[in-house]
């Protein structure tokens, strides 16, 4: 019971991660109908901001001001780059932000090298909040659990109980006729970009301490990302977020749990096959839950897309 909680526990900080990552994409493909390929990439410009910061101003300074400045970045993209793109439809949106990506990659490894970076959590956070039969769960675990949460809360109000939520979403259904009402809707998208990627930056500072700050950090958690709102639902942010923490909680008890293949395919009626059967057949019955724990959000996803094609959440025409 006790390494049940505290999978539960690791599963929680893990899909709230994933979560914080997956909103501001989900905010931008809600309200924009875009697909940024270069999300993952404003999440790593967050840890690397935020280290260079913390070095002079501290940890705290480095989570006030880098979404900050992730923000106004992906700000400036939307207004003097995707916005060009925009009007020649879905592909060329895909092509320039999977560009972008790219350059952003080689601009951090031209900047900070290849090496991963020594980001560190504040010494403030730097003690155990508590035991679970004798496994300690760090204090800045619990910190990321309340903001990923505040984060949620904060997304959910703004969108669905306040006037600027409604002109949002309706700036992008009616975007003549928010224009005639005398609101600017090309500001208004370019609004919804920047807070979109300062979200992205909000989760880079706090996972680049607990994941490493790397250049690699953005393509070790890009695709995920993909994945998590496919699960949950284009453009739904319940769904993304009851996507990340199946996603968390999957991979966590998969790792934990030294589950056979072998014991999983006798239970469902399989027999085990002889030595002359093919070895790709044989080699499945070998395999542990660890081993495919990382595959595991995918093969969801491909059962999402055969049995409910627009997610846990979505709208059938979404």
């Amino acid at each position: 019971m006790d390494l049940i909680l505290v999978n539960l526990i690791d599963g929680l900080v893990t899909g709230l991660l994933l979560f914080m990552l997956s909103a501001g994409l989900t905010l931008i493909f809600s309200m924009m109908g875009v697909l940024n390929f270069a999300h993952a990439s404003f999440y790593m410009l967050g840890a690397y901001f935020a280290y260079q910061i913390s070095i002079y101003l501290g940890f705290w300074m480095g989570l006030l001001i880098a979404p900050l400045v992730v923000g106004v970045l992906g700000a400036g993209v939307e207004r003097y780059g995707l916005r060009r793109v925009h009007q020649y439809g879905h592909v060329p949106e895909l092509i320039f932000t999977f560009g972008l990506a790219l350059l952003i990659e080689e601009l951090v490894q031209f900047i900070w090298g290849k090496n991963a970076m020594p980001y560190e959590a504040p010494e403030s956070l730097q003690f155990t909040a508590f035991s679970i039969a004798g496994n300690s769960i760090p204090a800045f675990k619990v910190f990321m659990i309340f903001t990923s949460v505040l984060i949620f809360i904060g997304l959910l109000y703004v969108l669905t109980r306040t006037r600027v939520g409604m002109i949002i979403q309706a700036a992008l259904s009616y975007p003549r006729t928010v224009e005639a009402l005398g609101h600017n809707v090309p500001l208004i998208f370019m609004g919804v970009f920047g807070v979109g990627t300062a979200l992205a930056g909000v989760a880079g500072v706090i996972a680049g301490p607990v994941l490493s700050t790397f250049p690699g950090m953005a393509f070790v958690l890009g695709s995920i990302v993909f994945v998590t709102i496919v699960i949950g639902g284009l453009g739904s942010l319940w769904g993304a977020l009851v996507a990340s923490l199946l996603i968390g909680w999957i991979t966590t008890f998969a790792k934990a749990y030294n589950l056979r293949m072998e014991d999983l395919l006798t239970t469902l009626g399989f027999t085990k096959p002889e030595p002359i059967w093919d070895s790709a057949w044989r080699d499945l019955w070998t395999l542990t839950s660890p081993q495919i724990a990382d595959i595991l959000p995918y093969i969801l996803m491909v059962l999402i897309l055969i049995f409910r094609p627009y997610g846990l959440f979505g709208k059938r025409d979404a």
